[in-house]
């Protein structure tokens, strides 16, 4: 997992190419979301932030276009799930896919090198030049099987 100052440099260098301004909301909500070792929701982020940053004044809104902006410029990534919207993770981590329990919304990130092999197979044998990939498998988590 990358240090978290370098992928704030990230974050100022592309809001700088862009001829944006930089934003303290913007850093905090960011930040918040590498912090986490869970994926987050909208929702979740503002209770972060309200908790962690109560001298900050961000509003759910705000929230939602750095949510947006982040996605498009690649720093994070979302999950989309029915009951709770979108869930968001940086994008720091090696390559994984996920298990998601359409129950709880439990999220489990996984590697499993043979799939890995396989997808790149499938793509070559379609005359696929494989650029990138994600996989969902969505279940029911043990627990919500009880």
């Amino acid at each position: 997992m990358q240090n978290n100052s370098i992928m704030i440099k990230k974050l100022k260098e592309i809001i700088k190419e862009k001829s944006m301004k930089y934003t303290k909301q913007r850093e905090v909500i960011f930040e918040t979301i590498l912090d986490s070792a869970k994926h987050l929701n909208a929702e979740e982020i503002n209770q972060t932030i309200l908790a962690s940053y109560p001298e900050e004044s961000i509003g759910i809104a705000t929230i939602y276009r750095a949510l947006v902006f982040l996605e498009e410029v690649n720093l994070i990534t979302s999950i989309a799930l029915d009951k709770d919207g979108k869930k968001f993770e940086a994008n720091t981590k090696q390559h994984h896919d996920h298990l998601i329990c359409v129950k709880c919304s439990k999220i489990i990130e996984f590697l499993d090198v043979q799939i890995e092999k396989k997808q790149e197979k499938i793509a070559k044998e379609n005359g696929f030049q494989l650029l990138n990939h994600t996989m969902y498998l969505y279940g029911i988590c043990k627990e919500c099987q009880d």
